[in-house]
């Protein structure tokens, strides 16, 4: 396949309003692909159009080179899918869960055992495999449903927001995990609200608002369109920061930006990394004492604000 998943002029309509106004996306196999946007955005819509559980109003929807329309079987059989929530029994034990999923996939009960016991060792449950579900960790749930999208061999993995809720140390241990299931050749597309996750994990960002694409990129490639690293100062009086922006302006591209309550002060240098230097120079001249001088670089959240005039909601 030259895409694991390939949309073109995806529409869906709902009550006379358009959720989704022609959407376009390709993911390569073995990849991932970051689907962000504002909450109305359309996001969740289309990723149940690819899962087939929304049929599209128009459009291509070809998902593991099958079509989500005529061929939805094909399509289930060769996807997995992670919602928000841990979709797990909580009186079953997590061996047990694994087992009925797989049961449920006609493996069989040996077939199945022997695939929850593999599952089991691989997302380091082992330990807990036997006790009820309904004493584990946010995190080990988390696991556990992840574990149960993956018992039937997927080709692609939707993750819908997989770690909201969790703390950063089992955010992180998810994080590893995806990162290993698509050093196996696994595609995966990724919805969330933590930007950090995104720019860690997909190869490729989609923005959608309003129900179109309105970017589409890696992370890389979307920071540099927001703009050029910058200087940010923060002096250590905050009654400092009008004689800062005087010394540092005959250095900055354009007048520095300057924040009096935070003693911020932002500029683009213009002879870039060759003007801090000079900048720290001035600022010394001028006895402005600094606590804080860094270069600092767009973040995917730049790009989110620069796209849609607000942060994401977490």
């Amino acid at each position: 396949m030259d895409a694991a998943i390939r949309v073109e002029g995806l529409k869906k309509t709902y009550k006379g309003t358009e959720a989704l106004r022609g959407v376009d996306l390709t993911v390569k196999p073995g990849s991932v692909l970051g689907l962000l946007g504002p909450n109305g955005a359309g996001k969740t819509t289309a990723v149940r159009v690819m899962t087939t559980l929304l049929a599209p109003d128009s459009g291509l929807v070809e998902v593991a080179g099958y079509d989500v329309t005529r061929q939805p079987g094909q399509v289930r059989r060769r996807i997995g899918l992670a919602g928000q929530y841990a979709a797990v029994d909580e009186l079953l034990t997590g061996r047990e869960n694994l087992v009925l999923v797989g049961k449920l996939l006609h493996l069989g009960g040996r077939g199945a055992r022997a695939r929850a016991a593999e599952l089991l060792e691989r997302f380091d449950l082992v330990g807990a495999a036997d006790r009820p579900v309904g004493t584990y960790s946010g995190g080990m749930r988390r696991r556990l449903d992840l574990a149960g999208c993956l018992v039937g061999r997927p080709r692609v993995l939707f993750l819908d927001e997989p770690t909201t809720g969790l703390d950063p140390a089992s955010r992180q241990s998810l994080w590893n995990t995806v990162r290993g299931l698509v050093a196996d050749g696994m595609t995966v597309l990724l919805t969330t609200q933590y930007l950090e996750e995104a720019d860690y994990l997909a190869d490729q960002i989609v923005v959608i608002a309003a129900g179109q694409v309105i970017a589409d990129g890696t992370p890389d490639e979307l920071k540099r369109k927001v703009g050029q690293e910058w200087l940010e100062v923060a002096v250590a009086l905050p009654d400092r920061v009008a004689d800062a922006v005087a010394v540092l302006a005959p250095l900055a591209v354009d007048e520095p930006g300057a924040d009096p309550a935070r003693g911020l002060v932002k500029l683009q240098l213009r002879d870039g990394m060759d003007g801090i230097a000079a900048a720290a120079v001035a600022l010394r001249d001028a006895g402005v004492d600094v606590a804080d001088f860094a270069l600092r670089r767009p973040t995917l959240d730049d790009v989110f604000f620069n796209l849609v005039g607000h942060q994401p909601q977490g």
